[in-house]
């Protein structure tokens, strides 16, 4: 036998539901180098980018990222054709590329209303103008709850269901229940419940880890109350986390 160790858990504060000007309903403000000052001042280890629908500032902000210690996760909120928002995050952004892909393909061929929606602005790094999305972001793509599922599985990528306790776009008040085929890695709560309120009106939502995300569309609405111990800040750590396996945990 050779010599072993127990691995050392880290704690790690994160943020899995942030937004940039790629969204419609962020403000002008949520550039890629704010974005990481930000959070870096508020001590929050892990973010997720997940504009709706789309990507394309994923990359930007990670850009911004490096160097600074802050990991920037790739992600994206979906819209089900249920009106349902799920949380698609992925380990890189090859990954996410696909996926992005497979979206593109689903959504309708609409133009985004910009004076009644708001602009939806790709940057780079330093927040600088590349070009305006044209199409229609803020809506529901063609795929069902499962199908999301199944094809981020398949780009070994997690899914979890966006502000459940939401009457907007929320899975609890959108749809009432928790299907057991549906196999969520773990239920976002919004800033405005805690776990133990959600189980209290959502009883079936305890088959779940909970974690907890500031969906910031501005700045100030950051929370990193979500807590990780685990080896690294990386999506594979944090899916164990969230199965509470081999040492590594979720808190709040």
């Amino acid at each position: 036998m050779g010599n072993e160790y127990p691995v050392e858990m880290k704690t790690f504060r994160a943020d899995l539901h942030v937004h940039t000007v790629l969204s419609p309903c962020a403000e002008v403000e949520m550039i890629p180098p704010l974005i990481v000052q930000e959070a870096l001042e508020r001590q929050i280890d892990i973010i997720a980018i997940t504009d709706h629908n789309a990507s394309a500032n994923v990359k930007a902000v990670q850009q911004s990222a490096e160097g600074t210690g802050l990991t920037v996760l790739p992600g994206m909120e979906v819209q089900t054709r249920e009106d349902v928002h799920l949380l698609c995050l992925f380990a890189s952004l090859s990954d996410l590329e696909a996926w992005q892909h497979e979206v593109d393909l689903s959504l309708p061929d609409e133009l985004n209303p910009a004076d009644h929606l708001g602009e939806q602005f790709i940057v780079d790094k330093q927040g600088e103008y590349i070009r305006s999305e044209p199409r229609l972001l803020l809506t529901a793509t063609k795929f069902a709850i499962e199908e999301i599922i199944e094809n981020v599985n398949k780009l070994h990528g997690i899914v979890i269901p966006a502000h459940v306790d939401r009457s907007s776009f929320g899975l609890f008040p959108t749809l009432g229940f928790l299907a057991d085929w549906w196999h969520f890695h773990a239920l976002e709560i919004s800033r405005h419940i805690t776990p133990e309120a959600l189980y209290q009106k959502f009883p079936s939502a305890k088959r779940l880890p909970v974690i907890q995300s500031g969906d910031v569309h501005r700045l100030s609405e950051f929370l990193g109350s979500t807590i990780f111990e685990i080896e690294a800040p990386n999506l594979s750590e944090i899916q164990m986390a969230l199965r509470a396996e081999n040492s590594r945990n979720l808190r709040m």
